[in-house]
């Protein structure tokens, strides 16, 4: 008979830890312990400074397996491209309008959208967090709710939290009686991918700049605007490519109004 754990550990595997830019090895090490104590494996690093570094293995404690499978990539829209959701870990409120959530409604939310696929918790640089941008490629944001007199929390700690977070969330639904809660989808098509959407994404801005719809004005906030809407809606792959054929009609007709006007 399965154990909670057990199950938990196997939906654990739909979950990957994404690490951008971090600056110091020994965080990488200490982030990779944080994950293992808590049952999950998956670490992906995108663009560090400083690795492989001996520092980063001598802070991982018995974590060295999560080292050696780390994926390294180059940008973070590489390192999500596969996934049907991610969740941006932030300290700080931007100009990019993202839904925002506590660590315990984050896990919740990542546990419903891992029964459509993969999913990523992205944390930023030890200084400057996330990027803007960075921050456009995550469907929602996770904040910590720390003492607002000292809210300085190291990386791996703000791992942890997380990690935490989602374990138990991973043993509550490995603990319910079978079929009790159904995932999201359940009989259609799946969701679209990251790297699905931002194809539609450059299409949906490029058919825009085709039309002139922005009129000289800057297309930044209301492509902004327009990728939260969509994200928001969480849509599948079928629903993307209904929109992405109306986008080529536009774009056609786009085409001859300039001939016809030539």
């Amino acid at each position: 008979m399965k154990t909670p754990d057990s199950v938990a550990e196997a939906l654990a595997g739909r979950f990957r830890i994404v690490l951008v830019g971090t600056q110091h090895p020994g965080n990488i090490g200490a982030a990779a312990r944080a994950l293992k104590t808590m049952g999950l494996s998956r670490l992906v690093l995108v663009a560090p400074e400083d690795y492989p570094a001996e520092e980063a293995f001598r802070r991982a404690a018995g974590a060295d397996d999560l080292l050696a499978q780390a994926q390294v990539h180059a940008t973070l829209a590489e390192a999500v491209a596969d996934c049907r959701y991610v969740l941006g870990c932030t300290a700080r409120s931007r100009r990019v309008a993202l839904d925002e959530l506590p660590p315990r409604q984050a896990a919740a939310r990542a546990l419903e959208r891992g029964a459509e696929g993969e999913v990523a918790l992205v944390f930023g640089r030890e200084r400057t967090g996330l990027s803007n941008e960075e921050l456009q490629l995550c469907h929602a944001a996770v904040h910590i709710p720390a003492n607002p007199e000292y809210s300085s929390l190291n990386l791996a700690a703000a791992v942890q939290v997380l990690a935490y977070e989602l374990r138990l969330a991973l043993l509550e639904s490995a603990a319910a009686p079978a079929g009790a809660a159904a995932g999201p989808g359940t009989g259609h098509e799946g969701p679209a991918s990251h790297a699905q959407m931002e194809g539609f994404f450059g299409q949906l801005g490029q058919t825009l700049d085709d039309i002139d719809f922005h009129k000289g004005r800057t297309p930044d906030s209301a492509m902004r605007k327009l990728r939260r809407l969509f994200l928001r809606a969480a849509l599948n792959e079928q629903e993307v490519r209904l929109l992405r054929g109306i986008l080529a009609d536009a774009q056609r007709m786009a085409r001859l109004a300039r001939g016809g006007a030539d």
